[in-house]
């Protein structure tokens, strides 16, 4: 299938990719008919590419993607048949596609546990300063709209709220 078909609806950072609020929340709340797991290690994983398929119901396709070939492959469009969620593990895998080609205008941030974690926000957003530093270039530098919401029911947070007293920010 050509990447023309799939309407990407979602790009997550969630450390834990395939979960429950991916499955019982994310996927109803989009009608997703499409979970991109953009991970290096899960891509060369045979055990834990199985792991991720068996999770999944076996109407929603599963991609499994290593963070390069993602980005050579696929574009951010709304527009496309199938509506579609990519999950990254970490802000340096979203930051990276992004930087390989894979340009998105939104951000959603489920989970991100740093155990040198500068910046905590809530139970399930730790950031260390590499992550700081790499959203903060989003930001600023292409205005992605970055927001922390864990399941589709709660107010999405800005992450320029969080910053706003960590760091220094440009409205």
């Amino acid at each position: 299938m050509t990447d023309s078909a799939y309407d990407i609806a979602l790009v997550r950072i969630d450390n834990r990719l395939v979960h429950g609020q991916i499955l019982e929340a994310w996927v109803p709340f989009i009608k997703a008919k499409c979970i991109m797991v953009v991970n290096d290690s899960a891509a060369c994983d045979f055990y834990c590419e199985t792991v991720i398929r068996m999770a999944v119901p076996s109407e929603i396709e599963v991609i499994i993607s290593s963070v390069e070939d993602f980005a050579k492959t696929y574009t951010y469009k709304g527009n496309g048949e199938k509506k579609t969620i990519v999950l990254f593990a970490t802000v340096a895998d979203a930051c990276r596609a992004y930087n390989l080609g894979f340009s998105f205008d939104k951000l959603n941030i489920g989970n991100i546990y740093n155990e040198e974690y500068k910046l905590c926000h809530g139970t399930s957003v730790f950031l260390c300063d590499n992550e700081i530093r790499d959203l903060l270039t989003l930001l600023e530098n292409d205005g992605v709209e970055i927001g922390i919401r864990r399941i589709p029911r709660e107010r999405a947070v800005n992450i320029k709220d969080i910053f706003k007293d960590y760091c220094e920010i440009t409205p």
